[in-house]
Protein backbone atom coordinates (compact mmCIF):
# COMPACT_ATOMS: atom_id res chain seq x y z
CA UNK A 1 0.00 0.00 0.00
CA UNK A 2 1.36 3.20 -0.91
CA UNK A 3 2.18 6.31 1.70
CA UNK A 4 1.13 9.58 0.73
CA UNK A 5 3.43 12.62 2.00
CA UNK A 6 1.86 16.48 1.86
CA UNK A 7 4.35 19.00 0.81
CA UNK A 8 4.16 22.73 1.09
CA UNK A 9 5.64 24.85 -1.33
CA UNK A 10 5.95 22.47 -4.26
CA UNK A 11 5.90 25.08 -7.31
CA UNK A 12 9.25 25.14 -7.62
CA UNK A 13 12.85 24.20 -5.88
CA UNK A 14 13.31 21.75 -3.39
CA UNK A 15 9.54 21.66 -3.19
CA UNK A 16 9.20 20.30 -6.66
CA UNK A 17 12.26 18.50 -6.48
CA UNK A 18 10.51 16.22 -3.83
CA UNK A 19 7.92 15.71 -5.19
CA UNK A 20 8.93 14.58 -8.21
CA UNK A 21 11.06 12.09 -6.46
CA UNK A 22 8.70 10.86 -3.93
CA UNK A 23 5.90 10.18 -7.17
CA UNK A 24 8.78 8.35 -8.88
CA UNK A 25 9.24 5.93 -5.69
CA UNK A 26 5.56 5.11 -5.33
CA UNK A 27 4.11 7.25 -3.16
CA UNK A 28 1.07 9.66 -3.54
CA UNK A 29 1.94 13.31 -3.48
CA UNK A 30 -0.74 16.32 -2.42
CA UNK A 31 2.19 19.14 -4.31
CA UNK A 32 0.20 22.68 -2.57
CA UNK A 33 1.44 26.02 -3.43
CA UNK A 34 0.25 29.36 -3.59
CA UNK A 35 -0.92 29.62 -7.23
CA UNK A 36 -1.78 25.84 -8.62
CA UNK A 37 -3.43 27.19 -11.67
CA UNK A 38 -0.02 28.30 -12.78
CA UNK A 39 1.79 24.47 -12.77
CA UNK A 40 2.42 23.11 -15.56
CA UNK A 41 4.67 19.99 -14.74
CA UNK A 42 3.12 18.14 -11.47
CA UNK A 43 -0.24 18.51 -12.97
CA UNK A 44 0.98 15.81 -15.74
CA UNK A 45 2.33 13.24 -13.06
CA UNK A 46 0.25 10.50 -11.78
CA UNK A 47 -0.49 10.32 -8.38
CA UNK A 48 0.30 13.80 -7.63
CA UNK A 49 -2.63 15.91 -6.45
CA UNK A 50 -2.60 19.85 -6.38
CA UNK A 51 -3.98 21.71 -3.93
CA UNK A 52 -4.08 25.72 -3.16
CA UNK A 53 -2.34 26.96 -0.20
CA UNK A 54 -0.78 29.92 1.27
CA UNK A 55 0.83 29.43 4.80
CA UNK A 56 0.31 32.77 5.78
CA UNK A 57 -3.74 32.29 5.48
CA UNK A 58 -4.18 30.13 8.58
CA UNK A 59 -7.87 30.29 7.22
CA UNK A 60 -7.19 28.52 4.23
CA UNK A 61 -4.49 26.26 5.98
CA UNK A 62 -7.67 24.45 8.10
CA UNK A 63 -9.76 23.97 5.03
CA UNK A 64 -6.77 22.75 2.88
CA UNK A 65 -6.41 19.82 6.01
CA UNK A 66 -9.54 19.13 6.56
CA UNK A 67 -10.58 19.19 2.73
CA UNK A 68 -7.46 16.66 2.47
CA UNK A 69 -7.99 14.66 5.41
CA UNK A 70 -11.47 13.72 3.97
CA UNK A 71 -10.24 11.86 1.22
CA UNK A 72 -6.65 10.88 1.70
CA UNK A 73 -4.19 9.19 5.17
CA UNK A 74 -1.56 11.22 5.23
CA UNK A 75 1.84 9.68 6.42
CA UNK A 76 4.27 12.24 5.93
CA UNK A 77 4.22 16.17 5.86
CA UNK A 78 6.62 18.15 4.57
CA UNK A 79 6.69 21.81 5.47
CA UNK A 80 9.08 23.28 3.19
CA UNK A 81 7.42 26.29 2.03
CA UNK A 82 9.45 29.62 2.76
CA UNK A 83 11.91 32.13 1.18
CA UNK A 84 14.75 34.38 2.32
CA UNK A 85 14.80 38.23 3.42
CA UNK A 86 18.33 39.24 2.55
CA UNK A 87 19.64 42.90 4.18
CA UNK A 88 20.41 44.64 7.23
CA UNK A 89 17.96 45.40 9.86
CA UNK A 90 18.16 48.56 9.62
CA UNK A 91 16.64 49.03 6.34
CA UNK A 92 13.60 46.33 6.50
CA UNK A 93 10.15 47.34 6.49
CA UNK A 94 7.84 45.94 9.50
CA UNK A 95 5.73 44.13 6.35
CA UNK A 96 8.77 42.72 5.68
CA UNK A 97 9.95 40.93 9.09
CA UNK A 98 6.56 40.26 9.62
CA UNK A 99 6.24 38.34 5.97
CA UNK A 100 9.23 36.56 6.46
CA UNK A 101 8.25 35.27 10.13
CA UNK A 102 4.66 34.31 8.84
CA UNK A 103 6.33 32.09 5.54
CA UNK A 104 8.80 30.86 7.57
CA UNK A 105 8.22 29.78 11.14
CA UNK A 106 4.75 30.47 11.45
CA UNK A 107 3.62 28.62 8.72
CA UNK A 108 5.17 25.80 9.47
CA UNK A 109 3.95 25.71 12.90
CA UNK A 110 0.45 26.82 11.59
CA UNK A 111 0.49 23.57 9.18
CA UNK A 112 1.78 21.28 11.66
CA UNK A 113 -0.71 21.98 14.44
CA UNK A 114 -3.37 20.96 12.06
CA UNK A 115 -2.09 17.83 11.10
CA UNK A 116 -1.40 17.05 14.73
CA UNK A 117 -5.19 15.54 15.43
CA UNK A 118 -4.31 12.97 12.55
CA UNK A 119 -1.45 11.41 13.57
CA UNK A 120 -2.38 11.73 16.95
CA UNK A 121 -5.49 9.41 16.02
CA UNK A 122 -3.69 7.17 13.97
CA UNK A 123 -0.63 6.43 16.64
CA UNK A 124 2.31 7.54 13.40
CA UNK A 125 3.03 10.34 11.37
CA UNK A 126 6.25 12.11 10.37
CA UNK A 127 6.65 16.04 10.08
CA UNK A 128 9.48 17.19 7.99
CA UNK A 129 10.19 20.77 7.54
CA UNK A 130 13.11 22.75 5.65
CA UNK A 131 15.07 24.53 7.75
CA UNK A 132 18.83 25.91 6.55
CA UNK A 133 22.52 25.49 7.52
CA UNK A 134 21.53 28.85 8.68
CA UNK A 135 19.57 27.71 11.24
CA UNK A 136 22.71 26.54 13.13
CA UNK A 137 25.02 29.61 12.38
CA UNK A 138 24.23 32.97 11.26
CA UNK A 139 25.90 35.13 8.15
CA UNK A 140 26.00 38.51 7.57
CA UNK A 141 22.92 40.54 6.18
CA UNK A 142 20.30 37.73 6.93
CA UNK A 143 18.84 38.72 10.56
CA UNK A 144 15.43 37.72 10.33
CA UNK A 145 15.74 34.72 8.16
CA UNK A 146 18.07 33.39 10.48
CA UNK A 147 15.95 33.98 13.37
CA UNK A 148 13.56 32.17 11.64
CA UNK A 149 15.52 29.13 11.41
CA UNK A 150 17.01 29.32 14.47
CA UNK A 151 13.26 28.94 15.78
CA UNK A 152 12.42 26.31 13.73
CA UNK A 153 15.31 24.44 14.76
CA UNK A 154 14.65 24.65 19.02
CA UNK A 155 10.75 24.47 17.82
CA UNK A 156 11.19 21.11 16.13
CA UNK A 157 13.33 19.84 19.23
CA UNK A 158 11.08 20.66 21.65
CA UNK A 159 8.52 19.48 19.61
CA UNK A 160 10.17 15.75 19.58
CA UNK A 161 9.60 15.39 22.98
CA UNK A 162 6.08 16.45 22.65
CA UNK A 163 4.65 14.12 19.96
CA UNK A 164 7.23 10.77 20.35
CA UNK A 165 4.46 9.24 22.91
CA UNK A 166 1.98 9.65 20.30
CA UNK A 167 4.46 7.49 17.90
CA UNK A 168 4.88 10.70 16.06
CA UNK A 169 7.98 12.05 14.60
CA UNK A 170 9.37 15.70 13.46
CA UNK A 171 13.05 16.20 11.65
CA UNK A 172 14.27 19.11 10.09
CA UNK A 173 16.52 19.28 6.71
CA UNK A 174 19.06 21.68 7.10
CA UNK A 175 20.66 22.62 3.15
CA UNK A 176 23.28 24.76 2.45
CA UNK A 177 23.14 26.31 -1.07
CA UNK A 178 20.44 25.01 -3.30
CA UNK A 179 21.25 25.78 -7.11
CA UNK A 180 18.76 27.73 -9.05
CA UNK A 181 16.58 28.50 -6.62
CA UNK A 182 17.93 30.61 -3.41
CA UNK A 183 19.09 33.47 -5.79
CA UNK A 184 15.73 33.55 -7.65
CA UNK A 185 12.42 33.78 -6.72
CA UNK A 186 13.01 32.53 -3.18
CA UNK A 187 15.26 35.49 -2.17
CA UNK A 188 14.01 38.80 -1.48
CA UNK A 189 16.86 40.91 -1.24
CA UNK A 190 17.18 44.37 0.15
CA UNK A 191 20.20 46.81 -0.58
CA UNK A 192 20.76 49.99 2.34
CA UNK A 193 23.31 52.80 1.12
CA UNK A 194 25.60 52.83 4.89
CA UNK A 195 25.98 48.49 4.24
CA UNK A 196 27.61 48.99 0.50
CA UNK A 197 30.66 47.72 1.62
CA UNK A 198 29.70 44.48 3.70
CA UNK A 199 26.34 43.64 1.00
CA UNK A 200 29.52 44.26 -1.85
CA UNK A 201 31.61 41.43 0.36
CA UNK A 202 28.70 39.24 1.04
CA UNK A 203 27.25 38.98 -2.14
CA UNK A 204 30.58 38.21 -3.76
CA UNK A 205 31.14 35.64 -1.13
CA UNK A 206 27.55 34.36 -1.87
CA UNK A 207 27.98 34.09 -5.44
CA UNK A 208 31.55 32.19 -4.41
CA UNK A 209 29.53 29.74 -2.06
CA UNK A 210 27.09 29.02 -4.89
CA UNK A 211 30.00 26.90 -6.75
CA UNK A 212 29.64 24.07 -3.67
CA UNK A 213 25.46 24.43 -3.94
CA UNK A 214 23.81 21.29 -4.77
CA UNK A 215 20.78 20.85 -6.69
CA UNK A 216 17.48 20.73 -6.07
CA UNK A 217 17.47 16.98 -6.37
CA UNK A 218 20.10 15.78 -3.99
CA UNK A 219 18.27 17.74 -1.12
CA UNK A 220 15.22 15.68 -1.87
CA UNK A 221 17.40 12.68 -1.51
CA UNK A 222 18.20 13.49 1.81
CA UNK A 223 14.14 14.18 2.43
CA UNK A 224 13.51 11.46 1.25
CA UNK A 225 15.75 9.71 3.76
CA UNK A 226 14.21 11.60 6.54
CA UNK A 227 10.85 10.00 5.54
CA UNK A 228 11.76 6.35 4.86
CA UNK A 229 14.73 5.39 7.41
CA UNK A 230 12.87 5.06 10.97
CA UNK A 231 15.45 6.68 12.98
CA UNK A 232 14.45 8.21 15.89
CA UNK A 233 16.77 11.36 14.58
CA UNK A 234 15.73 14.94 14.61
CA UNK A 235 18.50 17.06 12.15
CA UNK A 236 19.52 15.74 8.91
CA UNK A 237 22.57 18.93 7.36
CA UNK A 238 22.02 18.12 3.37
CA UNK A 239 24.68 18.88 0.91
CA UNK A 240 28.28 19.46 0.88
CA UNK A 241 28.44 22.90 1.82
CA UNK A 242 26.23 22.12 4.78
CA UNK A 243 28.41 19.67 6.20
CA UNK A 244 31.58 21.94 5.47
CA UNK A 245 30.51 24.64 7.60
CA UNK A 246 29.13 22.62 10.31
CA UNK A 247 31.83 20.19 10.22
CA UNK A 248 34.11 23.87 10.61
CA UNK A 249 31.94 25.30 13.44
CA UNK A 250 32.49 22.09 15.65
CA UNK A 251 36.29 22.16 15.16
CA UNK A 252 36.96 25.78 16.19
CA UNK A 253 34.77 26.47 18.29
CA UNK A 254 31.31 28.95 17.95
CA UNK A 255 33.42 31.74 19.04
CA UNK A 256 36.25 31.36 16.65
CA UNK A 257 33.87 30.76 13.55
CA UNK A 258 32.06 33.47 13.86
CA UNK A 259 35.84 35.51 14.50
CA UNK A 260 36.03 33.45 11.08
CA UNK A 261 33.15 34.28 9.37
CA UNK A 262 33.28 38.25 10.52
CA UNK A 263 36.46 38.09 8.88
CA UNK A 264 35.76 36.95 5.33
CA UNK A 265 32.16 38.71 4.76
CA UNK A 266 32.13 41.84 7.57
CA UNK A 267 35.84 42.46 7.27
Amino acid sequence: MSKTIFITGASSGLGKAAAKLFQSRGWSVIATMRNPENETELNQLKNIILLPLDVTDAEQIKSTVEKTLVQHDIDVVFNNAGYGLMGALEGLSDGKILRQIDTNLLGVIRVTQAFIPHFRKNKKGLFISTTSIGGFMGFPLSSIYHATKFALEGWSESMHFELKKFGISIKTVAPGGILTDFAGRSLDMNTHAEYQEIETKLFAGVDEAFKSASTAEQIAEVVYEAATDGKDQVRYLAGADAHMFYSRRMEIGKEAFIQEIGKQFAG
